[in-house]
């Protein structure tokens, strides 16, 4: 299923933290075009199964499902799919970290 989706950070931070690295930066790149497949479509990521998520995610944000989009050189940007007034879709950017990181966070 394809379905176009507004993309936000999940939080000013996550955002200040994004534009605070340089233009030329490979994961900056990363995300920028993550940015614009997830606009493209939200669940062009993979679906994390409920019982995967991090209980920091749903304390924090109070999450109720997450997908995990694949960067270069191993890094990962997780996002969760909300919608705003039940019609159009927001993915909303969580975080995005190393694999080893990854594998931290998701208890792998």
């Amino acid at each position: 299923m394809i379905k176009a989706s507004k993309v936000v950070f999940i939080s000013e931070d996550l955002e200040k933290s994004f534009n605070q690295l340089p233009e030329d930066d490979f994961l900056r790149k990363s995300i920028i075009h993550a940015i614009k497949n997830l606009r493209e479509n939200a669940f062009y990521g993979v679906h994390v199964p409920k019982r995967l998520i991090p209980r920091e995610y749903i304390q924090k944000w109070g999450i109720k499902n997450l997908w995990k989009y694949d960067l270069p050189k191993g890094w990962r940007l997780m996002y969760t799919i909300t919608a705003d007034n039940e019609v159009d879709l927001i993915s909303a950017i969580l975080e995005w970290f190393d694999h080893k990181e990854y594998e931290r966070r998701m208890k792998y």
